[in-house]
């Protein structure tokens, strides 16, 4: 193995990828709450009550080493959450619901990885491997997921803009969710909204209506409150920063 070969083979640490330390600029205002707050994976549960991998880490590292990039903790428990030491593990969820918030998170994926923020459990927002994308779709990072109805894809709405930074960077969402209205008899009124959506500081998503369910949501109804799933099944993929707040 010549000596370009034998650097290309070794774990390679991820400058960008450290842990948290001051607050982004985003968090500096009032009622925020972090849903990683203890260094542990407490407050979360697995989808179905399956077993799961998820562990937290002080930072993290991608892995080269093999013929999938790997995302790789280091260090003791910390402020990093993430999907499994092989990418791949049941989605996670928040025991806590909410309705009208505002979500702020950030994560790191892998090259060619793939994962998603169910807001309400239901709505999913696209994490994907997008970096260079010239024209993005929905199945873009950024994206509003298509619903899974009658066998096949529906609808969907592309990001504004390709925001997407290259894997094994840290990036974040801005998420401001309006929850669905229901009247006095549980008959829906108004649907949910994506208000605003951010992604790197780059708006994505404006006023977007979610008529309903997006593919492989949890099965639960509609609802004015529910919990934040985090996709953990479709490749490597790290949390850090995840906060919560009520809609301002």
């Amino acid at each position: 193995m010549n000596k370009l070969l034998a650097l290309l083979a070794m774990p390679v640490i991820c400058a960008s990828a450290q842990a948290q330390g001051s607050l982004p600029a985003a968090l500096q205002g009032k009622g925020w709450r972090a849903l990683i707050s203890d260094h542990t994976t407490s407050g979360w549960h697995a989808r179905d009550g399956k077993p799961h991998t998820w562990y937290t880490a002080s930072e993290v590292r991608i892995n080269r080493a093999g013929p999938h990039e790997l995302i790789e903790g280091v260090g003791p428990a910390g402020p990093v959450m993430i999907n499994g030491r092989d990418g791949r593990t049941t989605d996670f969820i928040t025991d806590e619901k909410f309705g009208d918030m505002e979500l702020y998170l950030e994560f790191l994926i892998a090259a060619k990885s793939n994962s998603g923020v169910y807001v309400g459990g239901l709505y999913e927002l696209q994490i994907l491997d997008s970096f260079g994308a010239a024209t993005p779709g929905v199945h873009d990072c950024g994206a509003i997921y298509e619903r899974w109805i009658d066998g096949k894809g529906v609808g969907g709405t592309a990001p504004l803009v390709n925001a997407s930074r290259a894997p094994g960077e840290w990036q974040s969402f801005h998420i401001w969710f309006h929850a669905p209205r229901f009247d006095g008899s549980g008959k829906k009124t108004e649907d949910a909204r994506f208000l605003r959506v951010e992604l790197n500081g780059t708006m994505v998503q404006k006023d977007i209506s979610a008529p309903g369910p997006t593919r492989a949501a949890m099965e639960i109804p509609e609802a004015p409150i529910n919990p934040l799933m985090l996709q953990g099944d479709h490749g490597p993929v790290a949390f850090r920063n995840i906060y919560v707040r009520r809609l301002q």
